[in-house]
């Protein structure tokens, strides 16, 4: 399949990169309903670690079979769908080729006291990616954690040595840890900070939440003010985490966080789209519905993104 030119324009930004990576971050862009429009939509399922069981798929018990999730992702016609190695090597036969997959190979889980240092286990390898067809690592850091360095330093290393093999790196950039309250977590700044952050660790896709329009950082909190830097809108926040990520030239998905109304959802898809913002990986907002609901809501995200919605 040619590259489009929209995803040519992308591929060219990823100056020094293998030619493996270039091809592998080529057939997300190309895959899908939104397959050469420059725009990403990714399903996620890591939450049964994150969250456990329940928590995450009672609401639709369907989701506790692995292949479902593979199902939903090549029905709606996403991207990509990215999960911790369990789950991806329950369906990795069944759906061979079927649709790009991001091997996520770090986890945390909600059993761990709430008084540790944020920090996620490493808890699967290059190696495994290339040995389930996966075109990606999707790996967690915490900017702000007492355990944000040591992160950084795996990440690194486990980049250097999937780029080498020709896997495409995807970092999730979450800001959360001792140094930062709860609104600091979602802070325009300090979005946008980890958004650079993981842009300078050598991410090839970043993940990172939509902000509000809090300043967490004193020092950047005058600059916001001494520049007139526009951040009232969500799509305008979502443009200065754009530029944060090497002016637009790093592939940027903002996640879909907690369940909640199709509206919103749509309404947070409209605003990454006007900022500038390359797509969504969505999970509870997907998963969670029963899967006709879902499929309608995910044919409504990719005409957003068409911009024909």
């Amino acid at each position: 399949m040619r590259a489009t030119r929209a995803v040519q324009k992308i591929l060219a930004n990823y100056e020094g990169e293998t030619p493996g990576v270039k091809a592998n971050l080529c057939r997300m862009l190309m895959h899908g309903k939104l397959g050469g429009t420059g725009k990403m939509i990714i399903l996620p399922v890591d939450q049964g670690f994150e969250h456990g069981p329940a928590r995450s798929f009672a609401p639709n018990p369907a989701g506790y079979d692995p292949h479902y999730h593979y199902q939903l992702a090549i029905d709606a016609g996403l991207n990509a769908f990215a999960a911790p190695l369990g789950l991806l090597e329950a369906g990795a036969d069944t759906y061979a080729g079927q649709i790009p997959t991001i091997l996520k190979v770090n986890s945390a889980n909600s059993l761990i006291p709430s008084d540790a240092p944020k920090d996620q286990a490493v808890t699967a390898s290059v190696d495994d990616a290339l040995r389930i067809g996966a075109g990606a690592i999707g790996f967690t850091i915490y900017p702000g954690s007492s355990a944000g360095n040591a992160m950084f330093e795996e990440i690194a290393e486990m980049r250097r040595e999937a780029a080498a093999k020709g896997i495409a790196t995807v970092i999730w950039s979450y800001p959360r840890g001792e140094a930062l309250d709860k609104d600091g977590e979602t802070a325009v700044d300090i979005a946008a900070y980890a958004a650079q952050i993981a842009a300078l660790l050598g991410a090839h896709v970043i993940k990172i939440k939509l902000s509000t329009d809090h300043l967490s950082l004193a020092e950047a909190r005058k600059v916001y003010e001494a520049e007139n830097i526009d951040i009232k809108t969500q799509a305008a926040r979502v443009r200065n985490c754009m530029d944060a990520a090497f002016a637009g030239r790093r592939i940027v998905v903002f996640s879909g966080g907690a369940k909640k109304g199709a509206d919103s959802v749509y309404d947070d898809a409209r605003a990454i789209r006007d900022g500038g913002g390359n797509g969504s990986i969505i999970g509870r907002n997907s998963f969670q519905r029963e899967r006709a609901d879902a499929l309608a809501m995910l044919s409504k995200l990719v005409e957003i993104y068409k911009g024909k919605a």
